[in-house]
């Protein structure tokens, strides 16, 4: 930082970092009571049920129109005088709701009018059932989580996960000097609560595990920290950008020449090489 340069010299960074946030990796999501309902929006599935008692409607009032739907209760009793129609209010809705569940229904139109109008029920139906079984299928498949924060401007629109920094360090020295507003709203909520300051990094990371905590820490360390701890990840991007460099006394004749050295190991992958091998966690089977 500013302080550290006038102070010494540093040479060109052989690794580039920022400050991060380290939280808990998100928790699967809990299927609700009424989860059956998600492969549809809530607006198709209003629309269902208003075409249910739409065509519901529509069937009844043409069924009443048609010579073809009227019938003897008792056909063999010729001298019966009144006829009946099957498609009475509660077995018309009942006639809809069967086709839709692909059930079916113990009466069946004899008019070519509804016949008509059920062809159009039943492949409406068909189109919708289709539909929703596809997405079923992707819904059950597919684990849903709860992505409780993706960033530090996500952090203080909520209250119910705390946030802190290591006491004394560059990240809390960074977040105090800010001039970005929601840096500067970060800072004041840490400063008016004293509890979210830790000791060390690892109380940090102790803390993220334990409870609902998010630690900002720099990036190189979350990412040795969550090659390690499964429950763990890092949120968002980098709310800085710097880099590690070598410390030399102030005026060193040697800052250029390490300089060109590390420039020549990055170049040659040596650097990312090293940084995988004692960063990364290498997962054999």
């Amino acid at each position: 930082n500013y302080a550290r340069e006038k102070k010494i010299d540093f040479t060109k960074p052989f690794l580039s970092l920022g400050i991060s946030i380290l939280f808990k990796t998100s928790k699967p999501e809990k299927p609700g009571l009424f989860s059956f309902l998600n492969p549809l929006s809530l607006e198709i599935w209003i629309y269902t049920f208003a075409a249910i008692f739409t065509v519901s409607f529509i069937l009844l009032l043409i069924a009443r129109c048609s010579p073809d739907e009227w019938r003897n209760p008792y056909p063999c009793d010729s001298d019966y005088n009144y006829l009946e129609n099957r498609f009475t209010v509660s077995n018309t809705l009942w006639f809809s709701i069967g086709t839709l569940m692909q059930q079916g229904a113990d009466i069946s139109p004899s008019a070519i009018s509804t016949r008509l109008i059920s062809g159009i029920w039943w492949f409406f139906t068909l189109i919708l059932i289709s539909s929703y079984t596809a997405n079923l299928a992707a819904f059950l498949t597919v684990e849903k989580f709860v992505n409780t924060i993706e960033s530090a401007e996500d952090l203080i629109k909520q209250t119910k996960i705390k946030y802190g920094v290591l006491r004394g360090g560059s990240t809390e020295q960074f977040f105090r000097e800010s001039t970005i507003p929601t840096y500067q709203t970060i800072w004041k909520h840490m400063s008016s609560n004293s509890d979210v300051f830790v000791k060390s990094n690892q109380h940090g990371i102790d803390r993220v595990k334990a409870e609902s905590f998010a630690f900002f820490m720099e990036s190189t360390s979350i990412e040795y920290t969550v090659q390690r701890e499964c429950n763990l990840t890092q949120i968002g991007g980098l709310l800085d950008n710097k880099g590690y460099g070598i410390g030399l006394p102030e005026g060193s004749p040697h800052r250029e020449r390490f300089s060109e050295i590390i420039l020549d190991l990055q170049e040659k992958g040596i650097i990312q090489k090293s940084y995988n091998k004692w960063w990364k966690v290498l997962v054999t089977f």
